[in-house]
């Protein structure tokens, strides 16, 4: 199990000053995005290193939703500053790009395929030691302050993939839930549809010990293994906030007390799926994202068309879980029982149409959009997004029911419309 270093309450941004102090930190880089470069959490971090007297440089052209280039850019500046430290305040596009940015200049002589997952690049595993960097969500979806994963758009081929290493993990997540106050109510309902994925495709996920070949070395060992023991704790525990918390953070942006649980819940999945990986609604969900052609959504001040992940991952839910639990039914049915199902007279062959049931009322009730077709996919579509998917076999490969390309077309045209 790898973890970042994590810590939680109110107002903790505070102390960020004194953590880059503590580190000996001479020159820091300070990664954000453009909109947030004038919101309160990036003001928050700004005030503690001036206090402390922190020497650093901001960087805030990150891209929401970030493609091989904006990544290139990143490292581009990171490269130039020879910081000795980094802090990424934003949501997992900041954090992930980060991440990249921490480790290119780390690796200078390195290509930028050298770490980017096979079969897209060569996925070599890191050896070289990185900078600290201290991570600052202020959304409660991706978990990125707690994994060795940066997600980002590969342009060329019109999908997502990332670089997978517990080496790129963040040294210290700082989790302040007042950063969440400023989120629109859209962000605040995609990004804990990525809470609820990660901790539903955790939980359902192939087991750790029926994966082969064991790898030859534990350095080969992936940061994504299957769903295992100790990560099961913490998807489950995620999700039973997520039943609990979401829509009363979505529907009232003054409910502190929900805010504050979701964005543990974020950290909680993260350190769950981090260490299980996720499945198919991931899988399915890059293409969805790097395929997109006109799709704006609401409360998203971005100037390209953009499916925001939580969105992309949970629009195939109902169908992936669906077809999934075949394998490991209760594990589906307990998960439909947290979310609000009545089990008591369930049998056990329908726990996927059960879950599957238990998802799509839960996004009806949150107004979410009427599946594939209602951003812009139609079954023409339907080849290039499989196309988009077989290429993710470090997360299609640990769905616990192996999936043909047949499977894959039936299960996005089963998406096209929830309700």
């Amino acid at each position: 199990m790898a973890i970042s270093n994590i810590r939680y309450g109110e107002g903790v941004t505070k102390e960020i000053g004194m953590d880059l102090q503590n580190l000996g930190a001479r020159r820091v880089c300070l990664m954000t995005d453009k909109n947030l470069s004038k919101l309160p959490p990036v003001n928050a971090v700004l005030n503690s290193l001036a206090k402390y007297g922190i020497n650093f440089e901001m960087y805030d052209n990150v891209r929401v939703e970030p493609t091989d280039q904006s990544f290139l850019d990143a490292i581009q500046f990171a490269k130039k500053g020879e910081f000795d430290a980094y802090v990424a305040v934003g949501g997992g596009s900041v954090i992930d790009t980060c991440k990249a940015a921490n480790l290119y200049a780390a690796s200078p002589s390195s290509e930028f395929l050298d770490y980017v997952n096979a079969p897209i690049g060569k996925g070599k595993p890191v050896t070289v030691p990185l900078k600290p960097l201290i991570a600052v969500p202020t959304t409660s979806g991706t978990g990125s302050e707690t994994t060795g994963v940066a997600i980002f758009d590969f342009k060329e081929l019109k999908v997502k993939t990332g670089i997978a290493s517990r080496a790129i993990k963040p040294t210290l997540g700082i989790i302040d839930p007042l950063h969440t106050l400023s989120m629109p109510e859209r962000i605040v309902a995609n990004s804990g549809f990525d809470v609820l994925c990660h901790a539903l495709e955790s939980y359902t996920a192939l087991p750790y010990n029926e994966r082969s070949p064991c790898p030859s070395n534990p350095l080969s060992r992936p940061a994504y293994q299957g769903s295992n023991p100790i990560s099961d704790v913490w998807a489950l525990h995620a999700l039973r906030i997520v039943a609990k918390y979401l829509k009363r953070a979505i529907r009232n942006p003054e409910d502190r007390e929900a805010r504050a649980n979701m964005h543990l819940a974020s950290a909680f999945a993260g350190i769950g799926f981090g260490n299980a990986g996720v499945h198919l609604c991931h899988g399915m969900s890059y293409p969805i994202s790097g395929l997109v052609k006109t799709y704006k959504p609401k409360d998203y001040n971005v100037d390209h068309s953009l499916v925001p992940h939580g969105l992309s991952v949970v629009l195939t839910s109902p169908a992936v879980f669906a077809f999934t639990a075949q394998i490991h039914p209760e594990r589906h049915l307990e998960a439909a029982e947290i979310l609000g199902a009545d089990i008591r007279t369930a049998r056990i062959k329908d726990a996927g149409l059960i879950l599957a049931d238990t998802l799509r009322k839960f996004l009806f009730d949150l107004n979410v959009d009427d599946g594939l077709a209602a951003i812009g996919y139609s079954k023409a579509d339907i080849p290039a997004l499989v196309k988009g998917t077989l290429p993710q076999e470090r997360v299609t490969k640990l769905a616990p029911r192996p999936q043909t390309e047949e499977d894959l077309s039936a299960l996005f045209e089963a998406s096209m419309k929830l309700y």
